[in-house]
């Protein structure tokens, strides 16, 4: 336990509208001159005076708690009190864990209170949350089914793709469908992102995904997640949130094609999660750092994240 308030830990429960949670605390006032913080945020941002990344949490609560305190960006309640300072979470909030929505429903609190402080909390989804989404379930724990037991609907509405599952997984399985209540807080959170001159991503941009455009990547996962399209082709194994080149005995070639991929976006590097270390390391001359220690209870690792100042990068662990 980390001494974060129990209104803070509390499950805030999302409604239907993108990042509307009901929160136990007051909100601090909103800087008028940014107005509500966007939804999903901006592709590409400019630079801040300071930038951090932070890697998978996959379904533990105090582990992702650490690493914002290691940041220095919550206080001892788990109130945003980093200024301006721009968080990037690369994606696996889901599986393997057992307290997911509580979460999902913080982060999106945080980052109101983020931006309302004249900062950023942006948070992508990876692997798990297309996964989720897909109803790819192989790696929910049971009491990440139950969970969200709570979005079952009553037996006699329960339709046919319901009635496939188990009664037990039937309230994720409404939860985390195209265009389900946690879903559609999914779409809200971007696949990649640009922050200054740093590219952030679960898996990889590769040099194909570059040329084809983030800002067209994120549009079609999100509009797939709020049930409005098909299943894009950037969630399966060669999409951003699966591919392993630059995280996964990087050679030549793959550094080669990371140069190119950070030409065509105009960054210097590259920030990602996916695979596990249990230290945050750089390849192809630091044009791509990998930032998931496996932190989670699942993996055991130790808890540390990434600093970004101009050209300075430290490791906090």
């Amino acid at each position: 336990m980390y001494g974060y308030s129990s209104a803070v830990r509390a499950p805030l429960l999302p409604l239907l509208m993108l990042g509307a949670c009901v929160a136990s605390e007051p909100e601090p006032a909103p800087d008028p001159g940014r107005g509500a913080r966007p939804i999903p945020a901006a592709t590409r941002t400019d630079a801040p005076e300071r930038l951090i990344g932070m890697g998978d949490v996959h379904g533990d609560f105090d582990a992702m708690m650490a690493a914002l305190r290691m940041a220095e960006v919550v206080d001892d309640d788990g109130v945003w009190n980093g200024g301006e300072t721009i968080v990037v979470q690369t994606g696996d909030q889901l599986d393997r864990g057992e307290h997911e929505q509580e979460i999902l429903d913080y982060l999106d609190v945080l980052a109101d209170q983020a931006w309302a402080a004249g900062g950023q909390l942006i948070v992508l989804n990876g692997n798990h949350e297309t996964m989720n989404v897909e109803l790819d379930l192989r790696y929910v724990t049971t009491g990440g089914f139950a969970d969200f037991a709570e979005f079952a609907p009553p037996a006699d509405e329960q339709d046919s793709e319901l009635l496939e599952y188990a009664e037990a997984e039937r309230g994720r399985v409404a939860a985390f469908r195209p265009g389900g209540v946690y879903a559609r807080l999914l779409a809200g959170q971007n696949l990649a992102v640009v922050v200054g001159d740093t590219v952030f991503v679960h898996g990889g941009v590769l040099s194909e995904h570059a040329d084809v455009g983030l800002e067209s990547i994120n549009a079609d996962v999100s509009q797939w997640m709020l049930g409005d399209a098909d299943e894009p082709d950037w969630i399966d194994g060669d999409g951003p949130v699966w591919v392993r080149d630059y995280s996964d005995e990087t050679g030549p070639d793959e550094c080669d094609d990371l140069e190119e991929s950070l030409a065509t976006l105009g960054a210097s590097r590259m920030v990602v999660g996916h695979t596990v270390y249990g230290f945050i390391n750089s390849e192809c001359d630091e044009q791509v750092w990998r930032v998931d220690v496996g932190m989670a209870a699942h993996y055991g690792g130790d808890t540390a994240v990434l600093e970004i100042r101009g050209d300075e990068l430290t490791i906090l662990d």
